[in-house]
């Protein structure tokens, strides 16, 4: 495959290709004979594209993310981002992680332990590890502050985060993303908890990111409606992948009661960008 360098040293393959995925198969403490939680699943994400997972209760989809991720560990299969490959044992090259970001969908602090929204966004920046050319104090305060300003979170900066709300909670989050240069967001459920208007924004302030950031975007998500009108591809899995391609193709009835059964309801939201 040809490929050509990123800013960060790392070998980019020449499509724009930000993450593979091919026969991948999690145990998850599957008993003998059991089937795998997720089984041979393979599939691609270039830059620039926002790309919804989607299933019923159980179908595996949290665990697909966490395996790619290298949270869960495999049983088969390979993981390559950005023409890295994930180890057996879970683990990307520095240069490579520090361009990964995960939102799970539930991300608790200690509302008693004293952190600000400054400070957490700026643990974004450190939490490569990497040193890089504009690296330091003032670097770090400054990406913070322009993190905060294109998340909508300018005058949240002193606050405490016990204090925000849900939705400005998750800008906050976004800030965090944005921190410092990532090629792939992985989300599951992140509008979870939002009402359709702090819904609407995020939508809005994600595919606004995806844009000028040039992210590749995996994220979780039950509300279908809303993947119709934002995503661009659609993975239906259930353990195993049932079907991918545009919403209009993967979210047709046919396909959604092979996915769901015939029991099937469709969620229907009024929230979107």
């Amino acid at each position: 495959m040809t490929t050509v360098p990123n800013p960060t040293g790392v070998t980019v393959p020449a499509a724009d290709t930000v993450l593979e995925v091919e026969g991948h198969t999690v145990a998850r403490g599957a008993a003998a004979g059991e089937r795998p939680a997720v089984e041979n699943v393979s599939f691609s994400l270039a830059a620039e594209t926002d790309t919804a997972l989607v299933g019923p209760n159980g179908a595996g989809k949290s665990t697909l993310v966490q395996a790619v991720l290298g949270i869960l560990p495999r049983q088969a299969g390979t993981v390559r981002v950005l023409g890295a490959p994930l180890s057996a044992r879970g683990r990307l090259p520095a240069a490579v992680r520090a361009q990964v970001a995960y939102l799970p969908q539930q991300l608790t602090v200690n509302g008693r332990f004293p952190l600000t929204v400054e400070e957490v966004v700026g643990l974004g920046w450190e939490s490569s590890g990497l040193r890089l050319p504009w690296a330091g104090r003032r670097g770090r305060s400054a990406a913070v502050r322009v993190a905060l300003a294109r998340t909508g979170c300018a005058d949240l900066g002193g606050r405490l985060i016990s204090e925000l709300s849900t939705g400005q909670w998750k800008r906050v989050l976004l800030a965090f993303c944005v921190v410092r240069p990532r090629r792939l967001l992985l989300l599951d459920e992140a509008q979870a908890g939002l009402d359709p208007q702090a819904a609407d924004q995020f939508l809005r302030l994600l595919f606004d990111l995806r844009r000028s950031e040039g992210w590749a975007v995996l994220q979780i998500s039950h509300d279908l409606e809303m993947v119709r009108r934002t995503c661009d591809r659609v993975l239906c899995l259930n353990r195993s992948l049932r079907c991918q391609g545009s919403p209009e193709i993967a979210l047709s009835p046919a396909r959604l009661e092979q996915l769901y059964g015939r029991a099937y309801v469709p969620y229907h939201h009024h929230h979107g960008p």
